[in-house]
């Protein structure tokens, strides 16, 4: 949870830079690429949990 926490706030600290700099969109890109494998990588661990339920 902390590595998906850290990998978000890298994704918009460095879109915000992107936005804010003159010449520098491929950090805004970077930032989004990093933003759709982080959630695509919590999708993934999520569905994987939802499986493993105990039966009773």
């Amino acid at each position: 949870m902390v590595l998906f926490l850290l990998l978000v706030l890298a994704a918009v600290l460095l879109g915000i830079i992107g936005v804010a700099v003159d010449g520098l969109a491929f950090l805004l890109i970077t930032g989004i690429m990093l933003l759709v494998a982080d959630v695509a990588f919590g999708a993934v661990r999520w569905s994987r949990r939802a499986g493993r339920r105990p039966i009773r």
